[in-house]
């Protein structure tokens, strides 16, 4: 029976001693999720495409005395199985073990906002403004390369459960990156990345279901809007690896009823809530400032 010193924040948010890994850990969420991890005792380590963007990411952002690290590992294109092999390889060559895999990488895809009436004016803005290829490709980011990161990790994060590591059953766990925007009607222009996303959705709770034999958790977190190089105006980061979300973007929508963008902190505390709540699997977190009740899903 838990004594009330028990509920202390620090004994149920500690991360001390866990492994944990983040696809596109440079910028955006995933470098929030490295943050937060870190910065109650976990080793992070964060990947990409670029080595640069990690290394700076790592270098910049330095947890405090409990004892974590952000330590950056690649460069590792989640599209490509052996980019992901290397990756694996690389880190059973550190750890023999990982607590977390935090699969984040993604991409916006193209934009086409379905704004006429008219059925020939709708076609050409929707033909001309996007491509099979960028369909594709936002699909093999968002939705395939999910699948193939979580496969390849299977044994490393099973290996982090007792008796063999030093968490218990459910222990272990996958968090995907999913979007508020593959849980509404709404396309925002955005058909692609809004079908992909939900792919996202469902493709989390077939891995928890499937999954869940192996003892390894899998959980999603639907962002809403979060200061990150998609929302940035300039589509880029600062020298701090971290972008702007515009007051003004979020006004404009007219839908975000907090009247607000989500903060770095927010973002972080739901990282750590699904990285330790053990008995939470299969479930799709949206933190989005209330956007889905005033936007249909």
């Amino acid at each position: 029976m838990a004594a009330t010193h028990h509920f202390d924040v620090n004994t149920l948010f500690s991360m001390k001693g866990h492994v944990c890994v983040v696809t596109g850990g440079g910028t955006g969420i995933g470098l929030m999720a490295a943050q937060a991890l870190s910065a109650n005792g976990a080793k992070v380590y964060i990947t990409g495409r670029r080595v640069e963007a990690l290394e700076n990411a790592a270098k910049t952002h330095h947890p405090n005395e409990k004892g974590g690290s952000i330590i950056p590992i690649g460069p590792c294109d989640v599209t490509k199985k052996s980019d992901l092999q290397s990756l694996v390889e690389d880190l059973q060559k550190k750890e023999k073990y990982i607590n977390l895999l935090f699969c984040n990488a993604g991409v916006g895809g193209p934009k086409a906002e379905p704004e006429h009436d008219n059925a020939d004016d709708l076609k050409k803005k929707l033909w001309d403004n996007e491509s099979v290829e960028e369909w594709n490709s936002t699909y093999s980011t968002d939705v395939t390369s999910v699948y193939f990161t979580t496969v390849a990790f299977l044994p490393l994060l099973q290996a982090g459960i007792e008796p063999n590591g030093p968490l218990p059953r459910f222990g272990a766990s996958v968090i995907t990156t999913s979007s508020m925007s593959g849980l509404m009607r709404h396309a925002q222009g955005h058909f692609s990345y809004n079908a992909a996303k939900a792919a996202t959705v469902h493709l989390t709770k077939l891995m928890s279901a499937e999954f869940q034999r192996t003892w390894i958790r899998v959980n999603s977190i639907a962002p809403g809007y979060f200061p990150s190089e998609m929302t940035d105006k300039n589509n880029a980061s600062n020298d701090k690896q971290k972008s702007e979300l515009p007051q003004e973007k979020i006004e404009a929508t007219g839908h975000v009823p907090a009247m607000r963008g989500g903060t770095e902190e927010e973002m972080g505390m739901t990282v750590l809530y699904l990285a330790k709540n053990q008995y939470v699997n299969g479930q799709i977190i949206a933190v989005d400032g209330g956007v889905l009740n005033v936007v249909g899903s």
